[in-house]
């Protein structure tokens, strides 16, 4: 589970999708259990030993590293629905662009798109840092893997984290 954190927030760096200690990614470990992302590091240079665990409550258990104070939105996503497996956070150029605009991307054209993901509704400003950030997304949490979350960014979610990756991919493609 850790060497995929590491090697998906490599090709978020890579890709552009983050920058500096942008962005943030989670795995459901089993149980009540999470591996997640630290604060402040750039995830394009994470190693495994940066990475830390989580409880359902947010209380970090294992981890030298102080867990993300987003891991809460990561933690609502994996409660309210059980076939997610990877989550992830970052702010893709473009489709950051759309969310700070207000215009969200349900008018889908690409059939990758469509298949994917069905749309990328556009959430209103939940207060980074705190429960408050996810609490736009829960009407849509159900159904949709991709949000766009106003004046900050996106979330996607997946069977894996890798899923949940390729899905932030092509919510940028598309929103280019």
């Amino acid at each position: 589970a850790s060497r995929r954190i590491v090697r998906i927030g490599r090709l978020m760096y890579d890709r552009r999708l983050i920058v500096a200690a942008g962005g943030n990614l989670s795995i459901r470990l089993g149980g009540d259990l999470f591996l997640a992302t630290p604060s402040g590091a750039c995830k394009g240079f994470l190693t495994e030993d940066m990475l830390s665990i989580c409880d359902m409550d947010g209380a970090q258990v294992a981890g030298r590293l102080k867990i993300s104070s987003e891991v809460r939105m990561h933690l609502e996503i994996y409660k309210m629905r059980s076939d997610i497996n990877g989550v992830t956070h970052a702010h893709p150029p473009t489709a950051t662009g759309f969310a700070v605009a207000g215009i969200e991307l349900t008018q889908c054209v690409l059939p990758e798109v469509i298949l994917a993901l069905g749309g990328i509704p556009l959430a209103s400003y939940g207060k980074p840092g705190g429960v408050e950030i996810v609490d736009p997304m829960k009407p849509l949490i159900a159904d949709y893997d991709a949000i766009l979350m106003a004046n900050h960014g996106v979330v996607t979610m997946g069977k894996h984290p890798m899923d949940a990756h390729f899905k932030l991919e092509t919510v940028e493609h598309f929103a280019k």
